[in-house]
């Protein structure tokens, strides 16, 4: 099939530490974007005159042109530039645009930087913005959600994924225990990863369980810690890549998917994009399954995982929950899973959630993940998830 050639890698990665509380000084999102990709340039040992393509998820401080407002405050000159709007999965969908336009020689190197702190400065002469309404994604007039959504209750994300796992359970059952396995494997990972939000607080099956019930059947200790942070990786080419610090990190495939905004329009709530951006990804690779050494799976809720642990094939449909049992989560494990903690332990900076898991896999293919450094790490399997289960990515990488 066509796809990519493997010949773009990721030479950099960057993250700040996950705070729950901000200690650092409040900075506009166009400061954060400075901050991260001076971080990821200098991680990565290459001249910064070799970057000439970047992808954003937005600016706050400028609805429109973010970036063009980007590379003007950059300072950067830019030979592709592009705006990714897909939740969640806004990461792994900037990596593998990335890829492309490196592999088809639009740039040399590409900037992916996404911040993650909602400590901005404020303005005292005006009001701060009016939040989204109950969680949803749009409440303007006109907008379907305004319309059919809203006036019904059904916004948020909490209660849409528990409806997801009611449905699950109905089907397949529904073991809490192994669930709550996810969140305590990967509190392990985040206690050998200083930058955790959670670090040194381990937790036990009992502990998520007794955690309160936020929407039946997930409990506190199963969702998203928010936190304040950010990262950027750094793509290039085979040249720039040789001239870099660390083990460069080829992406070697990709899926996406897009299936709806909402659950209410899905043709089947137990079947998510994965599946088929995960085959996609695999196809294009030329691997299998049995070749990834780490999984980084986007974890806002323990379903999510699960879930995508079986529609991205590990697993048979329904058979997740044994199939946990069955194996350490922990990067000493035989399956290692979001080693650094993921958004449940490591902590969801914002958009930067996403980032999150494209830095966790890259750093272990480096081979500097530190205490958590899975032995032998040479594939690495990533994925983003956006809205509902609605829009998904898979990635595929290695290292040399």
């Amino acid at each position: 099939m066509s796809g990519l050639r493997g010949e773009a890698a990721i030479i950099g990665i960057a993250e700040l530490a996950a705070e729950r509380r901000p200690t650092r000084p409040a900075l506009f999102t166009l400061d954060q974007y400075a901050l991260l990709a001076k971080m990821v340039i200098e991680d990565a040992g290459v001249d910064p005159d070799c970057v000439n393509g970047l992808l954003t998820h937005g600016v706050a401080e400028s609805a429109m042109f973010a970036p063009a407002t980007l590379c003007e405050y950059l300072g950067l000159a830019l030979d592709f530039g592009e705006r990714v709007d897909l939740g969640g999965a806004t990461s792994a969908g900037m990596v593998w645009r990335a890829a492309a336009a490196v592999e088809l020689g639009i740039c040399e190197a590409a900037l992916a930087v996404v911040p993650g702190s909602a400590s901005v400065p404020q303005s005292g002469r005006r009001p701060p913005p009016d939040p989204n309404w109950y969680g949803a994604s749009s409440n303007n007039y006109g907008s379907p959600q305004a319309e059919f959504e809203i006036p019904y209750g059904n916004v948020g994300q909490n209660a849409p994924y528990a409806q997801i796992a009611q449905r699950y359970a109905a089907e397949f059952g529904y073991d809490p225990d192994a669930v709550a396995k996810i969140a305590v494997d990967q509190r392990t990972n985040a206690c050998a990863h200083p930058g955790a939000a959670f670090h040194g607080t381990p937790i036990t099956v009992n502990d998520v369980l007794e955690s309160p019930m936020i929407a039946d059947p997930i409990h506190m200790l199963e969702t998203v810690m928010r936190v304040h942070g950010g990262a950027a990786v750094l793509i290039a080419n085979a040249d720039v890549a040789r001239r870099a610090r660390h083990r460069p990190v080829w992406i070697k495939g990709f899926g996406e998917h897009i299936a709806f905004k909402t659950p209410t329009y899905a043709e089947d709530l137990l079947s998510t994009p994965i599946a088929r951006a995960a085959e996609r990804a695999f196809a294009m690779a030329g691997l299998s399954r049995s070749d990834v050494d780490v999984a980084s799976i986007y974890d806002c809720y323990t379903i999510t995982v699960l879930m995508s642990l079986e529609d991205a094939g590990f697993c048979a449909k329904g058979k997740g929950m044994s199939w946990i049992n069955e194996r350490d989560l922990t990067y000493r494990g035989d399956f290692p899973l979001n080693t650094a903690g993921g958004q449940l332990s490591f902590g969801q900076a914002g958009m930067a959630g996403g980032l999150h898991h494209v830095v966790d896999g890259a750093r272990q293919l480096m081979g500097r993940a530190g205490d958590a450094q899975v032995p032998d790490c040479h594939t690495a399997f990533v994925t983003g998830n956006g809205g509902i289960m609605s829009e998904q990515v898979a990635l595929l990488m290695q290292g040399d």
